[in-house]
């Protein structure tokens, strides 16, 4: 390939992508101020308009930038509502993990809710909002208000890693989603996917391609403590990241047979 060719390449990326940045920062505003406006209404309803701009999103991301996916599990996925533990490496997965586990809220840090207008849609949607450096405190608070939602019906999304970590790296998994599943009984969903390989963190082009999404039986807490449930939970994600990343090596043409 030519430094022609992939210096035309590489245009067509940024442009495809300025052309999803400008819609993707009108869109936040839009739906944050609708979901402000629908504070009369149930749950339900709002969690329709979050559900609208996940789809809205989604779908400007494939016209634009020919970014898709592909998820392999559904059948897995429980009639009854309970915990998620997915891995977190973009903003990619906070919009769609809605498409399978619905009506969910998240556990988020609390800092997220004082953002302009992001912060304000996501007050609506009644998160579990923990400040993470207050320890068993924050444990307890994600216990409480976990029952809580859950009880009401509720996917409750969780990253035990806490925070974005970049394709091929492993963060620590926390313990308080376990706490919340070994207390409530409520079964853990784990996700795998490596959307980060597409929509890194903080970085302004997306590549086009296949998402690989893989959604794992649920994981039973009971007979099992905390640690146990996380660390059946975390052995089967990170599994299934080497299965993703391997499939990808070899999709990319980067392992000989």
């Amino acid at each position: 390939m030519s430094a022609q060719t992939r210096q035309r390449g590489l245009l067509s990326l940024y442009l495809r992508s300025f052309a999803f940045w400008i819609v993707f920062a009108l869109l936040i505003p839009v739906f944050a101020l609708l979901l402000l406006l629908s504070f009369p209404f149930p749950f339900e309803k709002r969690f329709a308009v979050t559900h609208l701009w996940s789809k809205a999103t989604i779908a400007w991301l494939k016209l634009t930038c020919d970014l898709r996916y592909e998820v392999q599990g559904t059948e897995n996925i429980p009639s009854v509502p309970g915990i998620v533990f997915a891995k977190h490496q973009s903003t990619w997965e906070t919009l769609t993990l809605n498409f399978w586990f619905s009506p969910q809220t998240w556990v988020i840090k609390r800092e997220l809710m004082w953002l302009p207008f992001f912060g304000w849609g996501a007050y609506m949607m009644e998160p579990i909002a923990l400040n993470r450096g207050s320890g068993k405190k924050a444990i307890e608070q994600l216990v409480e208000q976990g029952k809580d939602r859950l009880q009401k019906g509720r996917w409750i999304i969780i990253f035990p890693e806490g925070t974005r970590t970049a394709p091929g790296q492993h963060g620590r998994y926390r313990i308080g989603g376990a706490v919340l599943a070994e207390r409530t009984g409520y079964a853990v969903t784990p996700v795998a996917h490596n959307a980060g390989e597409y929509w890194p963190r903080r970085q302004f082009i997306k590549r086009p391609g296949i998402i690989q999404v893989r959604i794992g039986p649920p994981i039973e807490p009971a007979n099992k403590t905390a640690q146990q449930i996380l660390n059946e939970t975390e052995y089967w994600i990170e599994t299934e990241m080497a299965k993703i990343s391997t499939l990808e090596n070899h999709q990319h043409g980067r392992v000989r047979g």
